[in-house]
């Protein structure tokens, strides 16, 4: 595994996302109408607002008003705080139902690719897209992806490509050129 993943400029954010897969977890699911780089800085605010650990079955026993604060900050975790807070604890949830609070487990354990498509994309908040692009952060970045990866994984550039914090720059300039083009041909 690597020391960090260099999504954000804050270094113990980056280091927590390699070395926790809760927070790498958690930072792909908050990925979503927020700007990359803060969803996965949030885990480590998140984490630092929960006295300094992130824990599935922390989480998940929060109450609403606990959880909303911590999501709420400031800074907020994410633009939609509540409904944000809200799935996080329903990550933490299924994790304690399927994998006994192990986030590592839903790669570790899984048979192959496909097994690890069809574990990603039964995760609260992970569509088809979302984790395709997880099973690239899980086998480019972290080297820990289960044999046939490669055949799920994102094939359009993601976080998954991203080697070095300036490089999410250009993979937002990338994105926002390629909706532009879509809208262009609509």
């Amino acid at each position: 595994m690597p020391d960090s993943l260099p999504f954000t400029e804050d270094e113990d954010a980056n280091r927590l996302l390699a070395s926790n897969p809760l927070a790498a977890l958690i930072g792909m699911l908050l990925d979503q109408q927020f700007p990359m780089e803060r969803a996965f800085r949030s885990p480590h605010l998140l984490a630092e607002r929960l006295g300094g650990e992130l824990d599935a079955q922390a989480i998940a026993a929060l109450d609403d008003e606990t959880l909303a604060a911590a999501f709420k900050g400031p800074p907020a975790l994410h633009r939609f705080p509540g409904s944000m807070g809200s799935r996080t604890r329903d990550l933490c949830l299924h994790l304690l139902e399927h994998y006994k609070g192990d986030a590592a487990s839903v790669w570790r354990d899984a048979a192959d690719g496909a097994d690890l498509l069809s574990r990603l994309r039964a995760l609260p908040g992970f569509g088809e897209s979302k984790a395709r692009v997880f099973i690239g952060v899980i086998g480019k970045r972290l080297g820990e992806a289960p044999p046939g990866w490669e055949s799920e994984a994102a094939d359009w550039r993601s976080i998954a490509d991203v080697e070095r914090y300036e490089q999410i720059l250009e993979l937002r300039e990338h994105k926002r050129a390629a909706k532009a083009a879509k809208k262009a041909q609509s």
